[in-house]
């Protein structure tokens, strides 16, 4: 195979079956296929289909962070980007079941005034940031800004400057003129802040246990040593079953279909 017709994703497991359905036709490659993700887990697909059942007439919109077994289950993908976007597309007569993340279900029945029925689902990372430390870091950082996912719960977005998808608070960082930030999220992402901003200073939002970081362990399985075997003998693969290859794509294609009317 060219190199055109293999991806390797350095990520977690549902990013890599996403790249998959999305190009069948190419081999996609993940370094760690146990690098899996806490809040896809956390909604296994036989038991949403007995949730589903119990609202038949619901509209389905499930957060692209799921598995490829779910798709298959739902209407309409979406990210934290164009989610309210997505809610706002359905008919105000409809049912809307919201799954996995009951964090972001939550926020977006606050910025669309819909109500959701929501599978109780979340993010290891985005649970545990901790209130009480960081109410200390603003008072040690009194003119940081706090910006948030909308995974994180209730507490923290209520007391947020910002709240945002991961390329909003990016840019929000950018064009804001504080020169401190606060960030609540997967601090994989202050990286990319630094490099964009160099003039300003990023401190990563603590979380409520003793260890000093709070990130994701699963993309961390995702070793140097891992991607170069993975390129080197081009396994390990993700392989997807063809019904999930095709039902899963429909809902990725309607979520495209609504961001590309909202001009996104």
């Amino acid at each position: 195979m060219t190199e055109a017709d293999i991806i390797v994703f350095a990520g977690v497991h549902f990013m890599a079956e996403t790249a998959k359905i999305l190009s069948p036709s190419k081999k996609v490659l993940l370094p760690d296929l146990k690098a899996g993700c806490s809040l896809a887990d956390s909604c296994p697909a036989p038991l949403f289909k007995k949730f589903k059942a119990m609202h038949p007439d619901a509209v389905v919109v499930s957060y692209i962070n799921c598995t490829a077994e779910l798709k298959t289950l739902t209407d309409i993908c979406c990210t934290s980007s164009n989610a309210v976007h997505v809610i706002n597309s359905i008919p105000k007569d409809k049912e809307i079941i919201f799954a996995p993340d009951r964090n972001l279900g939550a926020y977006l029945q606050k910025q669309t005034g819909r109500k959701l029925i929501l599978w109780n689902g979340t993010c290891m990372v985005h649970e545990i940031f901790s209130h009480e430390k960081i109410a200390r870091l603003q008072m040690q950082y009194p003119d940081a800004k706090l910006i948030a996912h909308p995974e994180c719960e209730d507490h923290l977005l209520d007391i947020s400057d910002f709240i945002g998808s991961t390329s909003q608070l990016l840019k929000y960082t950018k064009t804001n003129p504080a020169k401190q930030f606060i960030v609540a999220t997967e601090p994989g992402i202050i990286h990319q802040m630094e490099i964009g901003s160099p003039d300003k200073e990023f401190i990563p939002a603590p979380p409520t246990n003793t260890c000093a970081c709070n990130e994701c362990p699963h993309m961390k399985r995702n070793t140097m040593e891992k991607l170069y075997l993975c390129l080197k003998y081009e396994q390990p693969e993700i392989i997807l079953p063809e019904y999930v290859l095709k039902e899963g794509r429909a809902s990725i294609d309607r979520m495209m279909e609504i961001s590309k009317l909202a001009g996104l």
